[in-house]
């Protein structure tokens, strides 16, 4: 084996820093520079118009608990490896999210992880960070569920049978799975899978789990105030059950997370058009979730980036 001298070696991980941080910035300056849709001058007359000190901060707040209760999350969950300390875990969730920006629907969160635990322990920070996500996802499922049944019902899209068939096939694929669970492919299976979570302390799941609906209640709610903001009144529940129903179809779309507010903005359109809403409207206020919620944290993360050192040994 070639050894690598120890200053190549260093240039090479400062080589790698730059590129991560720098392909970040590189993509969200494009999204934000290079986008027809986003009307600035429209944005920067309403700003003027809706400008509010104790406006901005509120809606900032959002963003703040947003990605706090994040960090709360992970703190929670990495305790099963070893305890760490809230600062700890924010440079851990905030370099995570600025190296999978570019990644596909940020896979290279997990990888991004590991390397701040000792190379013996990858695998089990995997499995974290999938419980850590996966809690998210499943709530956000079932808010978007009965958002979309909501919303169905109010401006019916699909019938009343095809909303039938497909939670019967919803039934049979689930009752497939359970059957099926004790298959192996590769030494995994789901019920392996399910041992693995039960061994898990049930304190941390039920922690894990307030965490993560403390989480969605504040991201969709930020939504739903910066609608509020760009003078659109609708019913409490049906803008919530448009936003619920925005965020659950968007999810299940592979996508970056450089291109996260155009996915959800595209889906958003067709909802919010649906109940009358401006579309540049919508689309300015997906691209600000998405600045509020991504941008600020990567700006953060990539601090983080730039002093990473990682556990694993050569």
């Amino acid at each position: 084996m070639i050894a690598i001298p120890h200053k190549a070696k260093q240039f090479l991980v400062f080589l790698t820093k730059l590129l991560i941080v720098g392909g970040a910035f590189y993509f969200i300056w494009n999204q934000l520079a290079h986008n027809e849709q986003l009307d600035w001058q429209k944005f920067l007359d309403l700003l003027d118009r809706k400008k509010s000190f104790w406006g901005i901060l509120f809606l900032l707040s959002f963003s703040f608990f947003n990605r706090y209760f994040e960090i709360l999350k992970w703190q929670n969950l990495a305790q099963v490896i070893e305890r760490i300390s809230i600062g700890k875990a924010t440079e851990q969730v905030l370099s995570a999210l600025t190296a999978s920006i570019f990644t596909p629907n940020g896979i290279g969160e997990y990888g991004a992880k590991t390397l701040y635990f000792k190379k013996k322990e990858a695998k089990k920070v995997i499995f974290l960070n999938l419980i850590c996500n996966g809690i998210q996802m499943i709530l956000t499922i079932v808010f978007g569920t009965l958002g979309l049944l909501y919303f169905n019902y109010k401006f019916p899209i699909v019938s009343t049978k095809n909303i039938l068939l497909l939670f019967g096939l919803l039934a049979l694929v689930c009752g497939l799975l359970f059957g099926l669970k004790k298959i192996t492919i590769k030494g995994y299976s789901l019920a392996l899978l399910f041992e693995k979570i039960n061994e898990i302390p049930r304190q941390i799941h039920q922690k894990n789990i307030v965490l993560a609906i403390c989480r969605y209640l504040i991201f969709s709610h930020q939504y739903y105030f910066l609608f509020l903001a760009f003078d659109v009144e609708l019913p409490y529940f049906l803008l919530m059950a448009a936003i619920t129903s925005v965020y659950f179809l968007a999810s299940s779309l592979p996508t970056f997370q450089f291109l996260d507010f155009a996915v959800k903005g595209s889906v958003a359109v067709y909802f919010f058009g649906l109940l009358g809403v401006n579309e540049w409207i919508v689309v300015f206020i997906s691209t600000l979730m998405w600045f509020l919620n991504v941008v600020l944290p990567v700006l953060l993360g990539s601090y983080y980036v730039f002093n990473f050192k990682s556990k694993w040994k050569s």
